[in-house]
C-alpha cells in the first residue's frame, strides 16, 4: 500500500484540472456583500460540492438575524466526514465577497487564467479555500490511511459583514462543536494572530437653509469637518505603538464612507461617515472605543447647535493564540515548509477574520490556505484579484497532510 502522504500528493496531481475547474465555477457565482443576497450562491456551491461526492448540509439563517447584519439572505454549508472516534477539525472559508469596484482588466466573474493566474473576485479571498478544503478532504478520503476523528467544512457567507451569522451562528446554535479549526489564509505563511476591528458610524445633524443665507441654518458638514479633523489628528499618535507580534504592526484608522447634503445651493442638514479602527492584539477594544467617542464628543462640542450621534456597527475582537493552537501551527508550518520548498513560519497579520468567532468559543484556530506570499500580490479587495494556480494544489496538500497528522 502506498504511503498515505504520497497518496495525497498523487491524488491531487490527478485531480488538478478538476480542482481548478471547481474553483472557476465558484468564482463565477456572484456573491457580493453588500448587498448580501448570498443564499443563491450557497445553494449553487452546494450542488458543485455534491457533484464531487460529498454530502452537504444547508443551514439557512433566520431572516431576522440576516436583516440585523444588513444582509438579504444567507445559508451556511457544512460538510461532515467522520472517519471514526476522535477530535473534530473544522475548516472555514467564506464565499461572500466585496463588490468588484472599478479598474479591472479582466471580468470580475470570468475566472480567466492569464500567465498562470486566475482572475476574479473571490479567487483569493476566500473562494480559493473552498477548493483547498474540499479537495484536501477528498484527498484524505482517498489516501487509504486509518484515521480517527471528523473533518468538517464550514463554508459561510457573511465574513464581509462580520461573521456573526456564519461561523458565529453555527457555533452559537451548537450546529458544530469542533475541537480545532483552520481558517482561510495564504499559502506562504501560517497565521496565529490578527488585529481586531471597530466600525463606528457618526451622524451629524444640522438644519438646511438657502445658500444665500447660510447663517439661518446649521451646517452639518462644517461640524462634521471639525470632527473629522480631530479624528485625523488623533490618528497621528497610532504609529507610536507597535505590536510585539511579528506581522501585525501599528493600529490604524480609516474613514472609508461619507455621505450627506441636499444640493449645491443648500446648507447641508445631515452628514454621515463611517470609520474603521484596526486594533492590535495588545489593545483593549472597550478602551479604544471610549477614546474615539471622547475625541468625537470633544470636537462636536465646538458646534453645540448640531447633533452628533455615534453608533457602533462592528466590534471584532483581535485573535490571539489559544492553548492547542501551537500544535496546529507547528504541523502546518512543518508540512508547508516541505511542500513549498521554503521555511514557513507562524505570525500575525493586520487583518481581522472569522477566526475570532472560533476563538471566542474556545476553539484553537490558525489561518492557512491557498494564495501568494501577501494580500498585495493577490490584489485582495482590489481590482484584478487573483490566485497563482500553482499554489492551489500545494496549499491543498499541506492542509490534507496536516489533517492526516491530526487524525492518524
Amino acid at each position: 500500500m502506498a504511503n498515505p502522504a504520497d497518496a495525497i500528493g498523487a491524488f491531487l496531481r490527478e485531480k488538478a484540472a478538476t480542482q481548478i475547474e471547481f474553483l472557476a465555477q465558484v468564482v463565477r457565482i456572484p456573491s457580493d456583500n453588500p448587498p448580501g443576497d448570498c443564499t443563491p450562491a450557497a445553494l449553487r456551491a452546494a450542488m458543485l460540492i455534491e457533484a464531487l461526492g460529498l454530502a452537504v448540509e444547508r443551514h439557512e439563517v433566520p431572516q431576522d438575524r440576516v436583516r440585523a447584519v444588513g444582509m438579504v439572505s444567507a445559508t451556511n454549508l457544512i460538510v461532515r466526514q467522520r472517519f471514526g472516534d476522535g477530535i473534530t477539525v473544522a475548516l472555514n472559508a467564506h464565499g461572500d465577497v466585496v463588490p468588484p469596484g472599478t479598474g479591472w482588466t479582466q471580468d470580475p466573474y470570468g475566472a480567466a487564467v492569464v500567465d498562470g493566474w486566475m482572475y476574479g473576485r473571490g479567487a483569493a479571498v476566500s473562494k480559493s479555500d473552498f477548493a483547498t478544503y474540499v479537495f484536501a478532504l477528498l484527498a484524505l478520503k482517498a489516501c487509504g490511511a486509518s484515521l480517527h476523528g471528523t473533518v468538517e467544512l464550514h463554508l459561510t457567507y457573511d465574513e464581509e459583514s462580520g461573521g456573526e451569522i456564519g461561523p458565529g451562528w453555527l457555533l452559537e446554535q451548537g450546529i458544530s462543536k469542533p475541537d480545532l479549526a483552520i481558517g482561510a489564509g495564504f499559502s506562504y505563511g501560517v497565521v496565529n494572530a490578527h488585529n481586531g476591528c471597530l466600525h463606528l458610524e457618526v451622524e451629524v445633524t444640522g438644519r438646511s437653509a438657502h445658500a444665500a443665507k447660510p447663517f439661518t441654518g446649521i451646517d452639518a458638514l462644517e461640524a462634521a469637518n471639525h470632527v473629522l479633523t480631530a479624528l485625523y489628528e488623533s490618528r497621528k499618535g497610532l504609529t507610536a505603538r507597535v505590536s510585539a507580534i511579528a506581522g501585525i504592526g501599528s493600529p490604524q484608522m480609516t474613514v472609508g464612507l461619507i455621505e450627506g447634503g441636499i444640493n449645491t445651493n443648500v446648507v447641508p442638514d445631515r452628514v454621515v461617515f463611517r470609520l474603521d479602527r484596526r486594533m492590535i492584539p495588545e489593545e483593549n477594544p472597550g478602551q479604544v472605543e471610549d477614546t474615539l467617542r471622547a475625541v468625537i464628543a470633544t470636537a462636536a462640542a465646538a458646534f453645540p447647535a448640531a447633533t452628533v450621534k455615534v453608533r457602533r456597527i462592528l466590534l471584532a475582537e483581535p485573535l490571539t493564540p489559544l492553548p492547542g493552537a501551537a500544535r496546529l501551527a507547528e504541523l502546518l508550518c512543518a508540512h508547508a515548509s516541505q511542500v513549498m520548498g521554503e521555511t514557513i513560519t507562524a505570525g500575525g497579520v493586520p487583518l481581522y477574520t472569522d477566526a475570532r468567532h472560533y476563538a471566542a468559543h474556545g476553539v484553537p484556530i490558525v489561518l492557512y490556505g491557498a494564495g501568494p506570499h501577501s494580500i498585495e500580490e493577490a490584489n485582495a479587495h482590489r481590482a484584478d484579484e487573483r490566485l497563482f494556480l500553482a499554489d492551489l494544489p500545494k496549499a491543498t496538500e499541506v492542509v490534507a497532510r496536516t489533517l492526516l497528522s491530526l487524525l492518524s
